[in-house]
């Protein structure tokens, strides 16, 4: 994952913010399995309540105004985070390695969705700009000259 600042954050748009979270989940889930794997639990633990922290925050960025996907979706989060705790009492990397195959189908779902479908985020930025520019006083011969936008 690449290196983000603060700055970058606040210019994505939700879509590609979720897909950020995706990808901080599958990151620190296959970094918990290796954990796993040379049983070094206490950093796969930190690891795995990170994925769940992160399965969390996406249950609750869902719009459950937008159908039944939403509610589909938490319930798979909620099955994920639910099997992440058993992984984690039980130290099982083969179960934590089906929820990583779940986790990757949803984000390249998610990934598929992007590139086919354009962002809502700066669309409403360039008209948000527009209605602006309509209303720009302009520094004339007269203060009070207001110009109208292109």
């Amino acid at each position: 994952m690449e290196f983000l600042s603060k700055e970058m954050i606040y210019q994505k748009s939700p879509q590609e913010l979720t897909a950020l979270l995706y990808e901080a989940a599958i990151a620190s889930l296959k970094q918990a399995i290796r954990f796993l794997e040379n049983e070094q639990y206490i950093d796969a633990n930190k690891k795995l309540q990170k994925v769940n922290d992160i399965l969390h925050r996406l249950g609750a960025g869902l719009n459950y105004e937008s159908g039944i996907i939403a509610d589909q979706l938490d319930a798979l989060y909620n099955y994920i985070a639910e099997q992440l705790i058993k992984v984690n009492m039980e130290k099982d990397a083969v179960l934590a390695k089906d929820m990583l195959a779940i986790l990757e189908e949803i984000a390249g779902a998610w990934t598929t969705m992007l590139k086919n479908k354009p962002s809502t985020h700066r669309p409403v930025l360039r008209k948000q700009s527009n209605a602006y520019e309509k209303h720009v006083m302009v520094a004339g011969e007269e203060m009070n000259t207001v110009e109208m936008g292109k």
